[in-house]
């Protein structure tokens, strides 16, 4: 049984693989309180990337069907007394799709931006980058500086077309299933790496080097995505090992 969605449907990935694991429950009796199959061996059944398997089981998680308990693996839930095991229920867009996405705007708008940098401009995207440092060595989640790292940049390609649209997949990191994967891996170690990365996009923004530019931008888009689609239960192990 194929993975992907047919033409014309408009349900997300993730919701189709959930659909599928509900079905497998089902059909191999897997009772509350068991323990399903590893992720890699549960991929490997159904034929599915790990990030969609990911992003499926944390959409169960939402919906109350299992827990994923980090380090241990996922259970099978109860489900609420009165309501019927259904279809998954949308809950926006998939964060490794928005990464994709974000990663084809960003790396063309900012070959716009390296080549009409302004002092002006160049100016603003440090300050972001500079409370970006700030927030992390205070050891606070810089998401407000981030986005407006991102839009300063998108701001100097001159197109608020653009603007607009860089800002509103940034956001998409809000919705249920990304805010869930984010609180999951996000630590002071993955974003250090973050900050590190977005120093490199602005070196080569300070150089005026629209291919640089573009390379550090889909660099870093490639490793949030990586950091995104770890496996919650191995980073939470790895913290616990660290103390962190």
């Amino acid at each position: 049984m194929s993975s992907h969605p047919r033409v014309g449907d408009s349900r997300r990935q993730y919701q189709l693989v959930a659909d599928r694991i509900r079905a497998l429950i089902d059909a191999e009796g897997i009772g509350v309180g068991s323990r399903l199959p590893a992720e890699r061996e549960l991929a490997l059944q159904l034929g599915v990337s790990r990030p969609s398997l990911r992003e499926a089981l944390i959409a169960l998680e939402i919906d109350g069907r299992v827990e994923i308990r980090g380090g241990s693996g996922v259970y099978v839930c109860a489900l609420p007394a009165g309501s019927a095991d259904g279809a998954t229920s949308p809950l926006g867009d998939s964060p490794a799709e928005l990464m994709h996405a974000r990663m084809v705007l960003e790396g063309a708008v900012i070959t716009l931006a390296a080549a009409r940098v302004t002092k002006a401009g160049l100016q603003r995207v440090e300050e972001a980058l500079t409370a970006m440092r700030e927030d992390h060595a205070l050891g606070r989640k810089p998401v407000d500086a981030d986005r407006r790292f991102h839009l300063s940049i998108a701001e100097m390609a001159g197109n608020s077309v653009l603007s607009e649209m860089v800002g509103t997949l940034f956001d998409g990191r809000h919705g249920p299933i990304a805010a869930r994967m984010s609180g999951q891996v996000e630590s002071t170690r993955t974003w250090q790496a973050a900050v590190s990365e977005h120093e490199a996009i602005y070196r080569a923004l300070e150089a005026r080097n629209p291919q640089a530019a573009s390379a550090a931008m889909c660099s870093h888009m490639l490793a949030s995505l990586g950091r995104w689609a770890g496996d919650p239960s191995e980073t939470a192990t790895k913290r616990s090992l660290k103390g962190s």
